[in-house]
């Protein structure tokens, strides 16, 4: 089975493009259905093999006791059956993967911000020093073009047009988007590029190295999720904040105000537009108003 999962991960690299992530994802999701089915080929899988399967991965605990969530569950199927649709177009014979179904999982919930208390976030940093300007200037992106933490991270200085104020992203799957910057983005990172001394490429550096080497090293997800928690701290906003959750605050931002499901979805490089009407969930608070002025019961009170 081994062979055949190598080759499959081949083709999603090679062929598919798939992220780095999403190959450790896919083998370790697969190296798990080997490891339980125990078969040396595909055409050993079989819709009974599957159904232990699943009732397996419901079951098992890990070191503290905790069982495996609904969704990652319904990963390592997903898995499988892109295994299975790989195997049948290289003429394998196995498992129609038609026949393995997803299942129902709970309905994904998430939290953002609302306005006060991403204005209160955006104020935060003090911007007395090249440290506090970055900072500034990375929370204004952040909201500003709803890109992920990842792709804030590989931005370089000449990526952005601050005259135009938008730049291409290179978002998952290697498909480009273009991203737009307000203008008080515009502005944060101005300023704070006024300040650099250093030459890395890097739009967002740590400037924690000898100032008079002028030394930086580029930014990681990691820290900027750091960041972003310090600030929230600071801001007094007690939901926990992510990198991620502007990215929703700023999906939301544009709904509310009236903005399509189509150009949001194109701005936050969803695939699929089902990914994006998540948001409206969340976004029709405005339909309590529309039925409290015009729906003719109020006026039997």
């Amino acid at each position: 089975m081994q062979r055949f999962i190598d080759d499959f991960l081949e083709y999603l690299e090679i062929e598919r493009n798939r992220s780095a992530k999403t190959l450790e994802n896919y083998r370790r999701y697969l190296v798990r259905f080997a490891a339980f089915a125990r078969i040396a080929h595909p055409n050993n899988i079989t819709q009974d093999l599957v159904r232990r399967y699943r009732v397996f991965l419901n079951r098992i605990e890990d070191e503290r006791g905790q069982k495996l969530k609904k969704i990652t569950q319904m990963y390592h199927v997903i898995a499988l059956r892109a295994f299975l649709k790989f195997c049948a177009k290289r003429g394998i014979t196995t498992l129609a993967a038609e026949t393995v179904e997803l299942g129902k999982t709970p309905e994904r919930t998430m939290e953002f911000l609302d306005a006060a208390e991403v204005e209160r976030l955006l104020a935060a940093p003090k911007t007395g020093t090249v440290s506090g300007l970055r900072d500034a200037a990375i929370l204004e992106t952040l909201f500003s073009t709803g890109t992920r933490v990842s792709e804030l991270v590989a931005l370089d200085r000449a990526h952005v047009n601050l005259k135009t104020g938008e730049f291409g992203v290179l978002g998952k799957g290697g498909k480009l988007r273009v991203v737009f910057l307000s203008a008080s983005a515009q502005d944060a990172i101005a300023r704070y590029l006024k300040e650099r001394t250093d030459i890395h490429d890097a739009l967002f550096v740590d400037h924690r190295g000898r100032p008079e080497k002028k030394t930086a090293s580029r930014l990681t997800p990691r820290s900027i999720q750091r960041m972003i928690k310090k600030y929230a701290v600071a801001a007094g906003i007690v939901k926990k904040v992510t990198p991620h959750q502007l990215r929703h605050s700023f999906a939301t931002d544009l709904l509310q105000g009236g903005a399509d499901i189509r150009s949001v979805q194109a701005m936050l490089g969803h695939a699929s537009i089902t990914t994006t009407q998540v948001y409206t969930h969340y976004t029709d608070k405005h339909l309590k108003e529309v039925h409290h002025r015009f729906h003719r019961t109020k006026n039997r009170l």
